[in-house]
């Protein structure tokens, strides 16, 4: 389903099958289903399970080529569509945070971050074994009319998704100074963290400054400002700026909208600050950047 007063459109599970906060179904084929081919956002969160062959994703400005076996991650609002006509055979699990148990996001630190990898590669046949388990689990659960059904399936996700946690932690050995682990954090920090990242998604465009945040989540700005750094290695003001560009960043790449446009659908008080803030964060104005990022890709 698909909300047609956004820029770009936005598939809603809710809104195909009301009420409903859990969903995964399979694919397969040579070609793309239509709704998949075309630029699209998720309302939800999305893993997808690439069981067998190869498929060609975008997903916000990267390119990727995706062999089988792999975790496909992709975060609510990010804008992606998949290509391609090799054969290929997917399960893809949806579900809204309220969906996972408190338990799990607390033991995750900042799970959410699982999310910015977009790929996961499952290594060896031990790890293809253990997220196939619970694939399949979760598939027959939600396909059967069970008693506890919603239970059962919010219990299996919850261990997915921490199995899926451990290959970023594997992934991320390799990389010096990364952020803090995904698997170990203090769950009172861990709670502002993600706090603090859902009120940016949901105001970013009308709040813009550190202090209104602080406030939203009753800390001072000087202790969010610390433990935000502690976690990401960047200041508070500079995650809110990320995300207002990476927004403008979106609309250039993906629409057919004018740099005005795009500045007066960010809130920026006119076309003139918004290119001096976009050129301040890229290096490039945004002209020149949707020049160059559609050369890229096209």
């Amino acid at each position: 389903m698909k909300n047609n007063q956004a820029l770009i459109p936005i598939y809603d599970m809710a809104a195909c099958i009301p009420g409903t906060n859990f969903i995964i179904k399979k694919t397969e084929g040579n070609s793309v289903p239509s709704y998949m081919a075309i630029p699209h956002r998720h309302a939800d969160y999305k893993i997808s399970f690439l069981l067998e062959g190869e498929v060609t994703h975008y997903t916000d400005f990267e390119k990727y080529t995706i062999k089988a076996p792999a975790l496909l991650m992709l975060a609510p609002d990010q804008v992606h569509q998949q290509t391609g006509n090799s054969y290929y055979k997917m399960m893809h699990i949806s579900f809204n945070k309220e969906f996972l148990l408190t338990e799990t996001q607390g033991v995750l630190a900042c799970w959410e971050c699982m999310f910015s990898q977009v790929v996961l590669p499952v290594m060896n046949a031990e790890q293809m074994q253990e997220i196939s388990v619970y694939v399949n689990l979760m598939y027959q659960e939600f396909k059967d009319d069970k008693p506890q059904k919603g239970l059962i399936l919010k219990n299996l996700l919850n261990a997915f998704i921490i199995c899926a946690g451990r290959l970023v932690n594997c992934k991320n050995e390799t990389i010096a100074a990364a952020p803090a682990p995904v698997v170990t954090m203090d769950y009172s920090q861990n709670r502002i963290v993600r706090q603090f990242k859902s009120l940016i998604d949901e105001n970013f465009v009308n709040s813009t400054q550190v202090t209104q945040y602080a406030d939203m989540l009753y800390v001072t700005p000087g202790h969010l400002n610390d433990l935000i750094k502690t976690v990401t290695g960047k200041t508070a003001k500079q995650i809110i700026d990320e995300r207002r560009i990476l927004e403008a960043k979106r609309l250039l790449f993906w629409g057919e909208h004018s740099v005005k446009e795009i500045a007066g659908r960010l809130n920026f008080e006119d076309d003139a600050y918004f290119n001096r803030f976009f050129k301040k964060h890229t290096g490039n104005t945004p002209a020149l950047f949707q020049r160059q990022i559609r050369e890229k890709y096209n």
